[in-house]
């Protein structure tokens, strides 16, 4: 028995006259006659009645008759699906993230927007610590990452660039240069106690501009972290500035850096040699929408 089998059958059902039923489906009565009957053969049962002047559904024939027609809406469902998955528009995607990512608010556009135009694709993002982001994507437990650059990549993954900010610093309320008005000099911070984030870049940047070595304590696991000990009065962050209008915490206050700016940039990272239509499909959407 073969699906097209049961395609006949179930126009026939519909038409109760063979020569009707044939030209709907584009074939010769007779033709139609020897595949029904080969149906009837492979399962041992008379789906239809015949006289000379009607054809009719045997008991067995309306029931089978319901399970035909939910056997084809589930091969067409199988097909649907495997178009769907050619072309990355079904499947699961494993998206690691780094805070920042999150508190600048891409994460969230780019997820709400991916997921309005992918209702099949299921994402299950997570925060992980930054450090372990490259080597889980190149690992395969993940597919995709969100980290903030630079980082040192493995030799197996590509990164995409999605946006720019740069850094500030993150002083406790009662620090002498929370109530000024003019950029931190980085040379002011030589003699500060540093709370470092995930991605010491700024605070190196800082450190060199200073002409000074780093005083730092011992690294916290995110931002969140870095700024509830800035709000202790344990020490001053050099953090991203998109922080400075998305995490409002009692007693921090944000100040801009004395120019030239320290950029900072927020990329996401793939295998590359990737062949999941679903992973390539997600690249592609996120490259169109920060291109734009």
């Amino acid at each position: 028995m073969e699906l097209r089998h049961l395609h006949y059958f179930v126009v026939l059902a519909e038409k109760l006259h063979f020569s009707a039923a044939a030209e709907k489906l584009g074939i010769a009565a007779p033709t139609l006659s020897v595949q029904i009957k080969q149906l009837e053969e492979s399962i041992g049962v008379e789906l239809f009645t015949r006289t000379k002047r009607s054809v009719s559904l045997t008991q067995a024939g309306a029931l089978f008759l319901i399970e035909a027609n939910a056997t084809l809406a589930q091969a067409e469902r199988a097909r649907e699906i495997g178009r769907l998955a050619s072309r990355g528009e079904v499947g699961h995607l494993g998206l690691g993230y780094v805070s920042s990512a999150l508190w600048s608010g891409i994460l969230s556009k780019l997820l709400s927007q991916f997921r309005k135009q992918n209702l099949n694709v299921t994402i299950t993002p997570r925060e992980y610590p930054m450090n372990e982001l490259p080597v889980m994507v190149s690992e395969g437990k993940l597919d995709i990452a969100f980290i903030r650059s630079p980082i040192r990549l493995p030799d197996d993954i590509k990164s995409l660039h999605i946006q720019q900010d740069i850094f500030c610093v993150a002083l406790p309320a009662a620090h002498p240069l929370a109530g000024r008005e003019q950029p931190v000099e980085p040379f002011e911070l030589r003699n500060e106690k540093f709370i470092l984030p995930e991605q010491p870049h700024g605070t190196v940047e800082v450190a060199r501009r200073g002409g000074f070595k780093v005083k730092r304590s011992e690294s916290p696991g995110s931002l969140v972290d870095v700024l509830s000990r800035v709000s202790f009065n344990e020490g001053v962050a050099v953090v991203p500035d998109v922080l400075s209008n998305t995490v409002f915490l009692p007693e921090v206050v944000y100040r801009p850096l004395a120019a030239p700016a320290i950029p900072s940039e927020i990329n996401i990272i793939y295998r590359k040699w990737e062949r999941s239509p679903t992973v390539l499909n997600f690249i592609d959407f996120t490259r169109d929408l920060f291109a734009s």
